[in-house]
């Protein structure tokens, strides 16, 4: 295991077979949970600062960096220790800086409108592999004042199904809302699925203070299908009836993601239907005007009719927004930077 994914428990009985005190485990974890490797715990003994550098680290480092130049979003791409990419972003918003994390290399849902899914899913990512993106960020961006973060808020939205990733997503949320992890509240950490009924169940046992983001993105089961292929194994129906069940056991709102795309799902008749859906659900429904992908042939909608689409769903009582549109002068979209990275590095070894 990665010395960047230990819990504290690990970390205890690790330092206890070293023959070292237990307060040792303390120390450790509290440096890790800065990001910092073996060499920069100057608070421990030499001796062993060596003997965890001979422990793979797991840890990530900034392969690129875009800034959008017309709202300073930052699209990273980074590199694992076993050099494969990940993406996140970080996006700026006048109550603190929310990251869009990866939680798997690639995807397997196939979902239509995503370009992650394109080479499909390599492996999921470790507890540490996810710490480290936040640590990589902050790394680059220090926060500006003492004792503050970078970043404040977390959204599981990038590359890979969350759920698909459960055991280590759920030690990850564990650790960064610890007092004596990150201390990022559980308020401010939103997980996005495409919709997989039992995982659903069971997060609201396992991370019930954390926002529940589902991708919807249509009405009924047809248009679903043909833009999600999860919609064959927990149709629509059995997707919205586990959303409820979550917001009435938690008392928590369900945000339902819906990308707007072109032709598809965009009408005032199809707000109507998904209205009628979504009735009696504490809930709230996040527009997505879909950031083009030339690879799927998918386009978006003008902010305009987003907005129709917006009030339409408003006037129908069905708490509704339209997501500001960020990074679309970057490769916004998820998997569209990696994708265009590993076709390049094949281009340059084909050409050897």
């Amino acid at each position: 295991m990665p010395l960047a994914d230990f819990s504290r428990t690990e970390l205890e009985t690790l330092l206890a077979s070293f023959g070292e005190p237990k307060f040792r485990a303390k120390q450790v974890a509290e440096w890790l949970n800065k990001g910092a490797r073996p060499q920069e715990m100057t608070n421990l003994p030499a001796a062993l600062r060596e003997k965890l550098s001979e422990i793979p680290y797991g840890g990530v480092e900034i392969e690129r960096k875009l800034v959008s130049e017309k709202d300073g979003t930052v699209k990273y791409l980074f590199r694992l220790e076993d050099e494969n990419l990940v993406e996140g972003v970080l996006m700026r918003y006048h109550y603190g800086n929310t990251l869009c994390l990866s939680t798997q290399i690639g995807c397997s849902m196939g979902c239509r409108f995503c370009a992650s899914t394109l080479e499909g899913c390599v492996r999921n990512l470790t507890v540490g592999e996810m710490l480290g993106q936040i640590f990589a960020v902050e790394r680059d961006e220090p926060a500006t004042e003492p004792g503050h973060r970078t970043v404040t808020n977390l959204v599981l939205m990038g590359s890979g199904e969350p759920l698909d990733n459960y055991e280590n997503v759920v030690a990850f949320l564990n650790r960064v809302t610890a007092q004596d992890g990150l201390r990022i509240s559980a308020r401010n950490i939103s997980v996005s699925t495409c919709g997989i009924v039992p995982k659903i169940d069971s997060f609201v046992k396992d991370a019930p203070h954390v926002t529940l983001s589902i991708s919807l993105h249509a009405h009924d089961d047809e248009t679903r299908t043909s833009l999600m292929p999860i919609n064959k194994a927990y149709p629509i129906g059995e997707v919205i009836a586990a959303a409820k069940r979550y917001a009435d056991q938690t008392g928590r709102r369900v945000v339902f993601e819906y990308a707007l795309i072109g032709g598809v799902n965009d009408s005032l008749q199809d707000a109507d239907a998904l209205s009628n859906r979504l009735r009696g659900i504490l809930c709230h429904v996040n527009l997505i005007p879909l950031n083009p992908v030339p690879e799927r042939g998918l386009n978006g909608v003008s902010r305009a009719d987003a907005e129709r689409f917006c009030q339409r769903l408003t006037e129908r009582n069905i708490s509704a927004t339209v997501r500001r549109e960020m990074g679309t002068d970057i490769e916004g979209a998820c998997g569209q930077l990696r994708r265009r990275i590993l076709h390049e590095i094949r281009g340059q070894n084909g050409n050897r």
